[in-house]
């Protein structure tokens, strides 16, 4: 059964695409630094994640292709749509996330972009392995059966 969302949690974008190309290894949860006009345009919910990417660029870690649309209300204030967002993150956190993706090839994929409890705009990173054709299958296979199994359930009473 899937997971009950908390309700003091508001999820504007998921990467639902992420869980099924990547195995998941560990989840960090990272701050974004943001202008005012994105914090409004994520107000609205209006951002994809889809095929952002999160690496290391010297000292820091960005999100990068992470399209966040313009502000309309904005006009000229306005911030430009896909550029690089530094994450905030812990050095201890950017040391192990650039070191797993430098010597271990793994990938850092966002998985989730959402406000927590205090309305600060928070995104959930993954350390993640990509996964063959076969495992693929086998995770929809699972799901499938799981979908089949509930019904079962659902029939019977």
């Amino acid at each position: 059964m899937a997971a009950k969302p908390d309700p003091k949690i508001k999820v504007i974008a998921e990467n639902r695409r992420g869980r099924f190309d990547y195995e998941i290894l560990d989840t960090f949860e990272a701050g974004l630094q943001l202008t005012g006009t994105e914090v409004k345009s994520l107000r609205a919910a209006k951002a994809t994640i889809g095929e952002s990417y999160a690496g290391p660029s010297g000292e820091e870690f960005f999100l990068f292709n992470c399209n966040i649309p313009e502000y309309l209300q904005a006009n000229r204030f306005n911030h430009e749509p896909k550029r690089p967002r530094r994450l905030l993150l812990h050095k201890r956190e950017i040391a192990k996330l650039t070191g797993a993706v430098q010597r271990d090839g793994l990938t850092v994929v966002p998985l989730k972009l959402y406000f927590n409890e205090q309305g600060r705009a928070k995104l959930q990173l993954a350390l993640a392995r990509g996964k063959k054709l076969h495992d693929k299958r086998e995770t929809e296979k699972k799901r499938d059966w799981q979908r089949d199994q509930a019904r079962i359930m659902r029939d019977r009473g």
